[in-house]
């Protein structure tokens, strides 16, 4: 049921979205000197490892500038358009062709970088039990400005609760949440703190 509400969700979304992706599309190749899209490795169900996609927002290269994998607020590496599909989350979007192919959800813990496997706890590899997805309970609460430990947490309850039911309304709090721009921005002691956030 869960893989079904995926496909025509992702399908029904993309439909109603295609002219916003091409506009997205156009203005980054327009702006700025690059690729439209950006691919980078995450861990998936079960640790195994994907390519995941989304629209660049950042300058060619941005990895190894500045602070590397990690976004600061005010990043000056991410380009004008790219600030626009940050805060409104349309840079997401290209991830509906990866929950089509099967390696993401709409709706699961946001799949996290490689070093993380490493950091793990036998409790905290309960995450990847299911699949990643888009939006999870834990971008309806607090996205960004959790602690990945918190995080994670709330990643735990979600997959011993997870449900249709509980999609549905996970859905429609990530559109007052995107809409309202909660939760965007990290603690500005983040990156000190929180040890997933080391590589």
């Amino acid at each position: 049921m869960k893989r079904a509400f995926d496909l025509l969700g992702s399908l029904l979304i993309l439909a109603i979205t295609s002219p916003l992706l091409l506009v997205a599309a156009l203005a980054i190749k327009i702006t700025s000197h690059g690729k439209v899209f950006f691919r980078q490795q995450r861990v998936g169900l079960h640790g195994k490892i994907f390519d995941l996609y989304k629209f660049r927002s950042m300058v060619p290269n941005a990895v190894n500038i500045g602070s590397g994998m990690f976004v600061e607020k005010d990043d000056p590496r991410i380009t004008a358009v790219g600030k626009f599909l940050r805060k409104t989350s349309i840079d997401e979007l290209p991830q509906l062709f990866n929950v089509i192919r099967g390696e993401m959800s709409l709706v699961g813990p946001r799949p996290a970088p490689l070093h993380h496997l490493s950091k793990y706890n036998e409790r905290q590899k309960k995450r990847l039990n299911v699949k990643p997805g888009i939006t999870g309970w834990a971008q309806v609460n607090g996205r960004l400005a959790v602690y990945w430990p918190e995080r994670i947490e709330m990643d735990i309850w979600y997959v011993e609760h997870c449900s249709l039911w509980l999609d549905l309304k996970i859905m429609i709090k990530t559109v007052a949440v995107v809409l309202l721009r909660r939760g965007g921005t990290a603690r500005a002691d983040r990156k000190e703190a929180d040890p997933f956030m080391k590589v």
